[in-house]
């Protein structure tokens, strides 16, 4: 039994973040988790307001079959293809969600209790295929607190701004590099601009834009440790803050610009920076490292659960740990290209090894899925 004492400490750390401006959003989703009640315990004990899915994590949950049983024999007696089968189980369960978020996004005016969904990551390098996915889903969801993931590939980006100015909310996913950020960042002014000439209400219209973290240290640790000197020793772990921390520099000029101030005059929010890639992979490293480190007003902090966990365990939430670090970011990675270690090319490979993960996992909860549909419709 969880004493009073103990209660109080486990919230701490989750309610400081909360309060010093950043949103705790869950990096995970499943049927299980929804059906057991799970999902809706972290809303109401862990300050989660948000959940972020990505093919990967459908891959983990759909694949294992477990809580799909019912659906999957329905839709093998209906003879769906296996696309229209994932379809339908991945947005009812964004769907659900949703609606077990949605007093987080009344209460937030839309800017929390957000359920993010991907589009087919075969499609990241197809902008009109793109748009038309992102239309499909937001139909499908049917749902006003949903937000439609992008990649933010070359051809994502028009995406962006066609999506934008549908009036869809938007989470832009895997952006690695700073230039690229920035790119994001114009795609949505573009897509707000857009919306307004044709008369929408740019206050229903929300975004997030989200920055990884961990992958960056991950990559680039790598070489550090390679080189093995000294100084290439002495900056590992350090990449991937510093990124992230002019990330957040970046966004404080975008959103200061005279561009934004004709926006937000007209009802607009602000894009926000959303942590993704949070958990630690280096056991080295402390496990809420990407949380702590990170703590800045209007960010969002996408976690797994062993993250969200530890945080609430053992987090030290000590205020603002980013806007006053830019001058120490710029010198950690001014070092780390120094050591001949190109940051253009790291962030390159990223992107693209970020979109080729999510394709395999699309294509093995494609095999998985067609294997049930089939032998549910033996069955049947």
């Amino acid at each position: 039994m969880i004493t009073v004492t103990e209660a109080t400490a486990t919230a701490g750390a989750l309610k400081r973040l909360t309060d010093e401006g950043v949103s705790i959003w869950l990096d995970d989703l499943s049927r299980k988790r929804i059906s057991t009640g799970n999902l809706a315990e972290l809303v109401a004990e862990k300050n989660v307001v948000g959940v972020t899915t990505n093919p990967s994590i459908f891959q983990a949950a759909i694949g294992s079959g477990e809580g799909y049983e019912e659906q999957l024999a329905d839709l093998a007696v209906r003879g769906v293809t296996v696309e229209e089968a994932v379809r339908m189980m991945t947005t009812q369960d964004v769907r659900a969600a949703a609606d077990i978020l949605r007093s987080a996004y009344d209460v937030s005016h839309g800017a929390d209790g957000r359920v993010s969904i991907e589009v087919d990551p075969r499609l990241a390098h197809r902008t009109a295929a793109t748009v038309a996915e992102a239309k499909q889903l937001f139909w499908l969801v049917d749902r006003p607190n949903v937000m439609i993931k992008i990649p933010a590939t070359k051809a994502g980006l028009p995406a962006i701004t066609a999506v934008v100015a549908e009036g869809i909310s938007v989470n832009v996913t895997l952006i690695f590099s700073l230039e690229r950020y920035r790119e994001v960042m114009a795609a949505y002014l573009a897509g707000l601009e857009q919306a307004a000439a044709k008369g929408l209400d740019l206050s229903t219209i929300h975004s997030v834009a989200s920055f990884f973290v961990s992958r960056v240290d991950s990559e680039i640790d790598k070489r550090l440790t390679v080189i093995g000197t000294e100084e290439a020793l002495a900056l590992k772990g350090r990449a991937a803050l510093a990124n992230a921390r002019l990330a957040y520099e970046a966004y404080e000029q975008v959103f200061a610009g005279e561009r934004w101030a004709a926006l937000s005059a007209a009802g607009a929010h602000k894009q926000r920076p959303l942590w993704a890639s949070t958990g630690v992979k280096d056991p080295a490293y402390k496990d809420t490292l990407y949380v702590d480190e990170l703590v800045a007003p209007g960010t969002v902090n996408t976690m797994p659960e062993a993250t969200l966990n530890a945080t609430a365990d053992h987090g030290d939430i000590h205020g603002d740990s980013v806007t006053g670090g830019y001058a120490q970011a710029r010198a950690d990675l001014e070092a780390v290209e120094r050591l001949g270690i190109s940051y253009d090319e790291v962030v390159g490979k990223l992107e693209d090894e970020g979109v080729a993960k999510f394709e395999v996992a699309w294509q093995e909860l494609l095999d998985a899925v067609t294997k049930s549909l089939d032998n549910k419709g033996v069955e049947a």
